[in-house]
């Protein structure tokens, strides 16, 4: 089971494979049906992170199909 350190770097490097490899992506990651809340004090937990993870994993690997090129 991974910690949260371990999920907050995979977020990371999510993000930044998105960021360099499909630019055009990021502005619908802030759209993203599951995100961390912004509200003043989120609940930042396993959960929350998994889920949002998750989330852009789907979306990074659903554009990298259609578009013939390999993601994560």
């Amino acid at each position: 089971m991974k910690t949260e350190n371990e999920i907050n770097k995979d977020i990371i490097e999510t993000t930044m494979v998105i960021d360099e490899t499909f630019p055009e992506l990021s502005k619908y990651i802030e759209e993203m049906p599951v995100t961390i809340s912004n509200t003043n004090e989120p609940e930042i937990n396993e959960t929350n992170l998994k889920d949002y993870q998750s989330s852009l994993d789907t979306l990074l690997n659903k554009y990298a199909a259609n578009h013939n090129r390999f993601a994560k």
